[in-house]
């Protein structure tokens, strides 16, 4: 995981992440508070975590991915 400063750490909490090493430390946070909220640190838990992320990962793909993918093919042109 990309590392940011402490004082980054705390101002993240004001505003949006500005870089990739951002993002994913916010969303390393929302996975500790969820995973400290549950009565038990199990398997569960830790699978349901992985399927948030693999669920949100395809979505992206689908939603915004995608469509850039086709747009970008139709101006420059399959590949294949």
């Amino acid at each position: 995981m990309p590392y940011i400063t402490k004082d980054a750490r705390e101002e993240l909490y004001d505003r949006d992440p500005e870089n990739a090493g951002e993002l994913q430390y916010l969303i390393a946070m929302m996975i500790s508070d969820y995973i400290s909220d549950k009565d038990q640190y199990d398997y569960q838990t830790l699978n349901d975590v992985m399927g948030a992320l693999a669920g949100a990962q395809q979505e992206f793909y689908r939603k915004i991915v995608a469509p850039y993918e086709e747009k970008k093919e139709l101006l420059n042109g399959s590949v294949y």
